[in-house]
């Protein structure tokens, strides 16, 4: 009797473990204090100064203290962009290259990144090195990503 509930759990439970990007508004990870040091090697501009691209560092959960901040249009009615992080599973990434930030813009999608990133894996207690994807319209202001 207890394997059948067992097995049920385990399954329910499986979204959860698989890896789930999630873009969030700016909560406490967006903190100044997070920006990573020094500033200008940890953040870069696109689009005429419009859009910033930066890298978080909130220092725990040690598993996931990595995030990115996207600051960019479209501009709400006090004419502030909008600002964003980047995280998953509910926390950030177990580490992060920005200094291997790469981009490109499509006019017909908008800007692309690629990141080096870390995803935790709880089962070994180390980062598997993957690499973050995300795409920014910056008309709409959505932002989707992938990890590869």
């Amino acid at each position: 009797m207890l394997r059948p509930i067992l097995a049920v759990l385990t399954l329910a439970s499986a979204p959860a473990m698989a890896a789930d990007v999630q873009v969030l508004d700016c909560d406490w990870q967006s903190n100044a204090r997070n920006i990573v040091e020094p500033w200008e090697a940890n953040t870069r501009t696109f689009s005429n100064g419009k859009t910033r691209i930066a890298a978080l560092d909130t220092i725990e959960p040690a598993a996931g203290w990595a995030y990115v901040l996207v600051l960019s249009p479209p501009y709400d009615e006090l004419g502030s962009r909008q600002c964003k992080v980047i995280g998953i599973n509910g926390m950030g990434f177990a580490g992060m290259d920005f200094s291997q930030l790469q981009s490109s813009y499509d006019p017909n999608r908008g800007l692309s990144f690629t990141v080096p990133v870390a995803e935790y894996n709880f089962d070994t207690g180390a980062g598997v090195p993957r690499l973050l994807w995300f795409q920014l319209n910056q008309a709409t202001g959505a932002i989707l990503t992938d990890l590869r």
